[in-house]
């Protein structure tokens, strides 16, 4: 899980504060990501309008394409990664001594913390790979945890009428995921089937954002397709869902995040000085921060240089 942005923009965060229900389009943006086969992904947050959905803060949604997966170690702090694979397999190693394999259908969840390092390859020649990678911001009381993974081949589901929702993170009605969490959140992969026309419980303090990834689908009165993400809000009890063909959809969500964030690169933090002694330490790699990943040797990501201003957290606009 990783930004391999070779020129990372500072991308100031500040919690949204509470709306009430909204319906808002927001148009993912290509991203290049550089590498042999120039590989490029879809970002869908953080974005200028809108850093965060509850405490997730990034989403990249990658293929469906042949290409070869080859991420070589690199750092995390501040966050945990998600890596949601729905088509392809992704071997995981990471400074913690992890050395498994991620396929759809299970959950990879790493915890940055105080400093983690991790890589991600692919299995097979120009596999078909498609998914999406998130992170999840932590907060202030939480970044300085020691790093930890766990791996879920087993989530829980929820069902209702023509729809069945894998819950990754959090709840989903009376479907609990046992993954760690460190604030109120929720991601769950949606599939509806055909004709469906269903509600989903919701929690009135938590702001939902919802993804197509495959199919058409109206949510709360709004056409949606593969593409832009719809930002709902806070102040609901339920959404509502219908596809005449059937879809895929991940909905995201979580009580408003209410710190100030910036995030660099890989690293999520509070202010210019974390950010710049966090690539510090990297530089000069420091495995008692960062740890080792076993099966590289002294291959690794370099991190970019800073750009030339102070890093700063801004206000979204209103």
């Amino acid at each position: 899980m990783s930004n391999l942005d070779v020129r990372p923009e500072e991308t100031p965060c500040r919690g949204r504060d509470e709306g009430g229900a909204v319906t808002e389009l927001l148009e993912a943006r290509t991203v290049p990501l550089g590498g042999v086969r120039g590989i490029q992904v879809d970002r869908v947050l953080p974005q200028r309008a809108l850093p965060t959905v509850g405490a997730w803060c990034f989403l990249d949604q990658f293929g469906p394409a042949r290409s070869d997966m080859r991420v070589l170690p690199h750092p995390h702090i501040g966050l945990q990664t998600v890596t949601w694979p729905l088509a392809g397999e992704i071997r995981h190693r990471d400074s913690l001594g992890s050395d498994v394999v991620v396929r759809p259908g299970q959950l990879n969840l790493m915890t940055g913390g105080r400093g983690v390092a991790h890589s991600e390859f692919s299995l097979g020649d120009e596999p078909e790979l498609h998914g999406l990678q998130l992170w999840v911001a932590l907060p202030e009381q939480s970044t300085g945890v020691e790093p930890a993974f766990e791996q879920h081949v087993a989530l829980p589901r929820f069902e209702a009428d023509g729809l069945s929702a894998t819950v990754l993170v959090g709840s989903l009605g009376d479907a609990v995921s046992p993954a760690t969490v460190y604030t109120p959140l929720v991601g769950a992969e949606l599939t509806v089937g055909p004709g469906a026309r269903t509600k989903l419980p919701l929690r009135r303090d938590f702001e939902y954002a919802l993804l197509v990834v495959d199919g058409d689908v109206t949510v709360a009165g709004v056409p949606l397709s593969p593409g832009p993400l719809l930002y709902l809000g806070t102040g609901r009890d339920e959404l509502e869902i219908a596809a005449s063909a059937g879809a895929r959809a991940l909905l995201l969500g979580g009580e408003p995040f209410p710190d100030e964030l910036v995030m660099w690169w890989n690293f999520v933090g509070r202010s210019h000085e974390e950010i710049a002694e966090a690539r510090a330490a990297w530089e000069a790699h420091d495995e008692s921060r960062f740890g080792r990943v076993d099966g590289h040797g002294d291959a690794r990501i370099p991190a970019p240089d800073l750009p030339g201003v102070r890093l700063t957290p801004r206000r979204r606009p209103h």
